[in-house]
């Protein structure tokens, strides 16, 4: 058991706008009221994509990230000692989105086409799932690697073709730029979850427990009072009421475990990856996601 003496003078975790119900726990200083007692302060860090929150977590900068999970699947791969322990959302937030000029109606339009996405993250990923579906590899599109706001505007002034989008830069670009979502598939968005570096998992299990139960808490508060969820969205992402209204229709907060849904989800991302080459092919996936997903230090909340 470890002594109120091992504790950390500081948790460290990220904030998102892709992650309402971590927006909402900032906001009402939930995780500060929980640790004060202990002296542990709480130092928030923004994630522009997962592919930031990888990085922090890689490099020892923060405790807890909120990433897609197909995302920490392949930070895992790549030796990104984390766990992923909870689960924010399931959002369905990564379609390809293009102008009503640019006359792509399907995925096979793509073949010679600029595609702005952000490598490591849930879009990036959704990209090479679809472009997969449709007999077609990144080689055949020119990827324009940006992060997820960069994308957006790239599309908007016409620097490339589509974009493979993500909540709510999305939504801002459907309702404010008149863009259109060409292909949609919630079965390829991969889940929302909370990941955890494992060497600080393996020194503080219990203060693991506490943040769970309180991103618990925050996601029943966010279910019994939408307006509060909405509110520390709109105030995050400063976008009109119109586009968080439409993010947060494509957001499901019906759970907060982690198992066997998101095992089942993250081993099929992982196998189209191996089927693209993106994955290498003697990696054995299911073992990789046993690996990454941890349910231990969460209550069940099905």
């Amino acid at each position: 058991m470890a002594r109120a003496s091992d504790n950390p003078s500081e948790l460290r975790i990220d904030y998102a706008t892709y992650n309402p119900v971590g927006l909402l726990i900032r906001d009402k200083g939930w995780l500060e009221e929980e640790l004060k007692a202990d002296g542990i302060a709480v130092r928030w860090v923004q994630s522009l994509g997962s592919n930031k929150a990888l990085e922090f977590l890689n490099a020892g900068s923060i405790d807890f990230g909120s990433t897609a999970g197909a995302a920490a699947l392949v930070g895992r791969i790549n030796g990104n000692p984390i766990k992923s322990v909870h689960v924010y959302s399931r959002p369905e937030w990564t379609a390809l989105v293009t102008r009503p000029d640019t006359g792509i109606a399907a995925i096979a339009d793509l073949k010679g086409r600029r595609v702005a996405a952000t490598r490591g993250t849930d879009p990036h990923i959704f990209l090479i799932r679809a472009l997969a579906s449709a007999g077609l590899k990144e080689k055949d599109i020119t990827l324009v690697p940006l992060q997820h706001g960069d994308g957006k505007a790239a599309l908007v002034r016409g620097d490339v073709d589509a974009w493979a989008g993500l909540d709510p830069i999305m939504a801002s670009a459907e309702v404010e730029n008149g863009a259109r979502l060409f292909f949609c598939d919630p079965a390829l968005n991969s889940w929302g979850v909370l990941n955890v570096r494992e060497a600080f998992a393996a020194a503080h299990p219990e203060l693991v427990r506490r943040v769970l139960a309180v991103y618990e808490k925050g996601r029943r508060h966010a279910l019994a009072n939408p307006a509060d969820l909405k509110q520390s969205l709109i105030a995050a992402a400063k976008l009109p009421d119109a586009v968080i209204e439409r993010q947060l229709t494509r957001t499901d907060l019906s759970t907060g475990t982690i198992g066997d849904a998101q095992r089942q989800t993250l081993v099929a991302a992982g196998q189209a990856l191996q089927g693209a080459g993106v994955i290498k092919a003697e990696l054995d996936v299911p073992a990789t996601v046993d690996g990454l997903i941890d349910p231990r230090y969460g209550a069940r909340t099905q």
